[in-house]
């Protein structure tokens, strides 16, 4: 696995990565409205030149927020490897915090990142009815058959 910036890949493979995993490269959150194509982020690349993960973020004056993160193959510590790529940035750039958000379906994510450091911050009570309105291709049912209805922020206080 080599890691890779998103910028140095060809635009379309990322666009098409987007596609197949999400529907579209538009993610719609609470913090805003993101083409998640044109983001910086970081790609997890295998030996057969196929994008096996790839994160992508936005700082915000001292703040980073990861707005997506996939990883094609659990347990190989491609999502971790990913976080860190961001994490350690976000220290170069003097960043205090690193956060995300979430969907109160995704308990995957919420382990995920609860083992990695991050705490929950705020719960965003019916903020995906909101997004849906602006992408009504967001799923009613989530993860475990789980109604898609909150958005829960995690945090990371970077030293």
């Amino acid at each position: 696995m080599k890691i890779y910036a998103i910028e140095d890949l060809p635009k379309t493979k990322i666009i098409e990565f987007f596609k197949l995993h999400w529907g579209s490269t538009e993610m719609v959150i609470s913090s805003g409205v993101y083409d998640c194509s044109a983001l910086d982020g970081f790609a997890a690349v295998n030996e057969e030149d196929k994008i096996i993960g790839l994160i992508t973020y936005i700082i915000k004056y001292n703040e980073c927020e990861i707005i997506s993160l996939d990883s094609i193959e659990e347990g190989k510590g491609i999502g971790t490897t990913l976080v860190q790529e961001v994490e350690n940035l976000a220290i170069k750039k003097k960043c205090e915090l690193l956060k995300l958000i979430t969907t109160n379906d995704n308990l995957l994510a919420l382990r995920f990142y609860q083992k990695r450091g991050f705490i929950l911050s705020q719960i965003i009570n019916n903020a995906v009815e909101k997004a849906r309105k602006l992408k009504p291709e967001i799923p009613l049912i989530g993860n475990d058959g789980i109604p898609i209805r909150d958005e829960i922020e995690l945090i990371k206080i970077l030293n």
